[in-house]
C-alpha cells in the first residue's frame, strides 16, 4: 500500500470536483482529484447554466475556458402555454441579458464535455488527477485520510481536508451518515439530446406547457437541442423501451410551440432517461475534514435548471473561504453551510412554485396558469420567485420566497414545503 500527502483529496472529478480542484491546485494547493469513471457518459441532466451561474464561472476564471470549449450563449426566453397563442408567446420574449450585469445570458454545453474540460483543466494546474479510481473511503478527523484502489493497487491520501463531489449518490455522503432530506416528489422528468434540429433557433430556449406535458428546449449550438419532458408520475413508462426516445421526441411537438415541428427530422444523440424531480439538502454539508460540494450536498429540483449554478457557487464560495485561511480546513467551511442552506430554501421555494404552475395538467392547473398570465400584468412582482431561477437566488429578499408569496400567487400554501 502507498502513502501519499496533499492538502486537498476531492473524491468526484465531474463539474465540482474538477472545477474546485483546478482553482485551489492554480492557487498553489496540493490537490489530488479520484474520478471513478474512465469515460465521463451523458446523464441526461446539467447543460444549462443560469445567467447568475455564469456570474460565478467569471469569479472562479473559467468563464472564457468554457466558452472556448463550444458553449453556446442564449439570448432570449419564450414562455408558451396551450392558452396563449403564439404570436402573443413571441411578443413577451424576455432578453436573456437583462438579469446580470455584463452577462449576455445563459450558456448551454454538453455534460461529458465540459467533465472533461474542467477535469483536463485541473491537471493543467497541476492537481494529480485519477480516472478509475474506485472503492474511496473516507477517514474523517483533524488529519483525514481516504483510500482508494487505482492500477490494481491500494493507496492512501492524506490531506489536511477531503472534498466529497462524487453526485447525487455520494458515497461520501453515506459512509459519513450525513443527513439527506428529500421534499416530496413530484413528478416526472425526462431528457433527450436531439442533433438535426436546425430550423430550432440557437439562441432562444423556451419552456411550455401543452396537453399532459412541460417542455423545455435548450439549443447548445449547431441544430443540437437538449429537450426536458416533465409530465405525472402515474406514467412512469410512458419513454421506456426499445421506442422510447421516439415518443419523446413525439411529445416535445407540440401545437402552442410552432418552432417544435423542428424535432421531427432531428435523431437522437444521446440517451433517453427520466429521473424524479425531487429537491434534496444536507443542512450541514460539513464533517471533522470534510465538505460535501455539487450534488453530493443535495440537489435542487431541475424544474428550473439551476444544478450547474449550483455547483458553480459551492465552489467560488468553498475556493473563497478555503485560501482567506491559514489552511485548508473544515472549520474555515461554517460560512459556507450557512450561506448554502439559505440559497438552498430559496431554491426550493422557486422550483415548488415553476412546478406547480407548469407540470400539473389537470383543468383547475390549466386555470391557474390563465390566471397567473392575466394577474403577472398587473402585479409583475408575482414572477419574481421563479426569474430568481436567472438572477440567482441573492437577488431577492429573503421575504420573497415564503408561504405567504405562495398565498399571493396561489390562493393557497405550497404543500409539503419547508420554507
Amino acid at each position: 500500500m502507498s502513502f501519499r500527502n496533499f492538502e486537498c483529496v476531492i473524491v468526484g472529478g465531474g463539474i465540482a470536483g474538477s472545477a474546485l480542484g483546478g482553482v485551489l491546485a492554480g492557487a498553489g494547493k496540493r490537490v489530488l482529484i479520484l474520478e471513478r469513471s474512465e469515460q465521463f457518459e451523458d446523464v441526461v441532466r446539467g447543460e444549462w447554466i443560469a445567467p447568475w451561474g455564469v456570474a460565478e464561472l467569471k469569479a472562479l476564471g473559467l468563464y472564457e475556458l468554457v466558452l472556448d470549449a463550444g458553449a453556446n450563449h442564449l439570448a432570449r426566453h419564450l414562455g408558451f402555454d396551450e392558452a396563449l397563442e403564439p404570436a402573443e408567446a413571441h411578443a413577451k420574449a424576455l432578453p436573456l441579458n437583462a438579469f446580470r450585469p455584463g452577462i449576455p445570458g445563459p450558456l448551454c454545453i454538453g455534460h461529458p464535455h465540459l467533465c472533461q474540460t474542467l477535469l483536463e483543466f485541473a491537471a493543467r494546474q497541476g492537481a494529480t488527477v485519477l480516472r478509475a479510481a474506485t472503492d474511496a473511503r473516507v477517514t474523517p478527523g483533524s488529519a483525514p485520510e481516504v483510500s482508494y484502489v487505482h492500477a490494481g493497487g491500494a493507496h492512501t491520501a492524506r490531506a489536511d481536508l477531503v472534498v466529497g463531489a462524487d453526485g447525487r449518490a455520494s458515497s461520501v455522503r453515506r459512509q459519513l451518515g450525513f443527513a439527506l432530506q428529500q421534499a416530496p416528489e413530484h413528478h416526472l422528468f425526462a431528457g433527450l439530446l436531439v442533433d438535426g434540429a436546425h430550423a430550432w433557433p440557437a439562441d432562444t430556449q423556451a419552456i411550455g406547457t401543452d396537453g399532459d406535458v412541460s417542455f423545455l428546449a435548450f439549443p447548445q449550438g449547431n441544430g443540437r437541442v437538449r429537450l426536458y419532458v416533465g409530465y405525472a408520475r402515474e406514467q412512469a413508462g410512458r419513454f421506456s423501451g426499445s421506442e422510447g426516445a421516439r415518443r419523446f421526441v413525439d411529445a416535445c411537438v407540440l401545437r402552442s410551440i410552432p418552432e417544435s415541428e423542428a424535432f421531427r427530422a432531428a435523431k437522437p444523440a444521446g440517451p433517453c432517461r427520466t429521473y424524479p424531480n425531487q429537491d434534496t439538502w444536507i443542512d450541514v454539508p460539513l464533517a471533522d475534514g470534510v465538505v460535501l460540494v455539487g450534488d453530493a450536498a443535495g440537489h435542487n429540483d431541475p424544474i428550473t435548471g439551476q444544478g450547474l449554478s449550483i455547483s458553480l457557487r459551492d465552489v467560488r464560495v468553498v475556493r473563497d473561504l478555503l485560501l482567506g485561511a491559514p489552511r485548508l480546513a473544515s472549520a474555515a467551511l461554517a460560512p459556507f453551510a450557512e450561506e448554502r442552506r439559505e440559497r438552498m430554501r430559496r431554491l426550493r421555494f422557486a422550483a415548488a412554485v415553476q412546478a406547480r404552475l407548469t407540470v400539473e395538467f389537470d383543468a383547475a392547473a390549466r386555470a391557474r396558469r390563465a390566471d397567473l398570465l392575466a394577474r403577472a400584468e398587473k402585479e409583475p412582482e408575482l414572477a419574481l420567485a421563479v426569474l430568481s431561477a436567472l438572477a440567482g437566488p441573492e437577488a431577492l429578499p429573503a421575504e420573497a420566497f415564503t408561504q405567504q408569496v405562495a398565498l399571493r400567487i396561489f390562493g393557497a400554501e405550497l404543500p409539503g414545503l419547508a420554507v
